[in-house]
């Protein structure tokens, strides 16, 4: 692996000063990491509220927290303590800034910025294994670019394919709009992100020899210890829990509103009303219809969808035709 990967002595520098914020020239290099990351917290910001996916792409090349991050990976296989502190600090003290510029900016929004009405907000609130299997490969990709100057034009495709500011800015909205347990499902995908980083960043830096390499170069070169790479590992199964459980609730809740669609649009044909919507929130089925009464004929709704063994399913079913009435039904 060491030779798939060529990495030499000379790539050691190059490799602790791309990833080491602050190393190069700590003023210029500083400023221009919290000036980026401010930038990208706004325009990510910008991106969610007005639910502009062009917009939230831009903020994920701009923003430079990656590179900490790798930066984490890299001390960790290095066992430099130093570092290790300086690059978490950077990931944490980055993460909270993009947080609070999201919420500051929430507060100037007259709308609330929740999943119900903005599809930037609802694709990162529900995050699932699959997400995870996606960070990891991006993960990789990103490892390896570090590793290898000669692919390094790959990273802003690495930027844009794993999310990392535009979660935090989804944190940030949702707090402010009343949300948390959206903000936390946010949360959820950005740690997600974060340990599939920094675990792979790990395994590639160990598979590529960075340790001995970095020894013969003289770098400084701490002990490895097992509870370091258990750590690591931990991550993943951490994050990896919380995910399952999300998948599985996916899946029911797609099962659910499969097996309710015929039950629903039978009732509605049976009584000349349409089905303007179906959809899942958290345990109650919700459905949008429309008629010509305001008659939604509620019990025979609740018995087609008996029929199909949803009899034990909480609907919340919004009906009308110019005015609109909502009836909450519980078996």
């Amino acid at each position: 692996m060491a030779a798939i990967l060529g990495l030499t002595g000379d790539d050691v520098r190059r490799i602790t000063d791309g990833v080491y914020v602050g190393r190069r020239d700590p003023a210029r290099d500083l400023s221009a990491f919290w000036v980026l990351l401010v930038l990208s917290a706004v325009i990510a910001s910008a991106g969610v509220v007005s639910d502009s996916t062009a917009t939230v792409i831009g903020a994920m090349i701009v923003a430079p927290l990656m590179r900490p991050i790798l930066g984490t990976a890299c001390a960790l296989v290095l066992s430099d303590r130093r570092e290790l502190t300086r690059a978490v600090l950077y990931v944490c003290g980055g993460a909270l800034s993009v947080v609070v510029v999201a919420f500051v900016m929430g507060l100037l929004m007259q709308t609330e910025v929740v999943a119900a009405t903005n599809s930037q907000v609802a694709g990162r609130v529900s995050p699932r294994l699959i997400d995870l299997v996606a960070a990891i490969a991006t993960g990789l990709v990103g490892a390896f670019a570090v590793i290898r100057s000669d692919v390094s034009d790959t990273l802003p495709g690495v930027a844009i394919a794993i999310s990392l500011v535009p979660p935090l800015a989804v944190i940030g909205l949702t707090l402010e709009s009343g949300e948390p347990g959206q903000a936390l499902g946010a949360l959820l995908l950005f740690g997600t992100n974060v340990a599939a980083i920094i675990s792979t960043g790990v395994a590639l830096l160990l598979a590529a020899g960075l340790r001995p390499v970095a020894r013969a170069a003289g770098e400084p070169v701490g002990r490895l210890r097992g509870r370091t790479l258990g750590v690591v590992v931990g991550s993943l199964a951490l994050v990896a829990v919380p995910l399952a459980i999300g998948s599985f609730q996916v899946a029911r809740d797609q099962y659910v509103v499969a097996t309710a669609q015929p039950a629903t649009e039978a009732w509605a044909e049976e009584h000349g009303f349409t089905v303007a919507g179906l959809s899942m929130r958290g345990s109650t089925l919700q459905i949008d219809a429309l008629g010509p009464s305001l008659d939604p004929r509620v019990e025979d709704l609740r018995a087609e969808l008996a029929d199909v063994g949803l009899g034990d399913t909480q609907v919340e079913l919004t009906f009308g035709l110019g005015d609109t009435i909502t009836v909450t039904t519980s078996p």
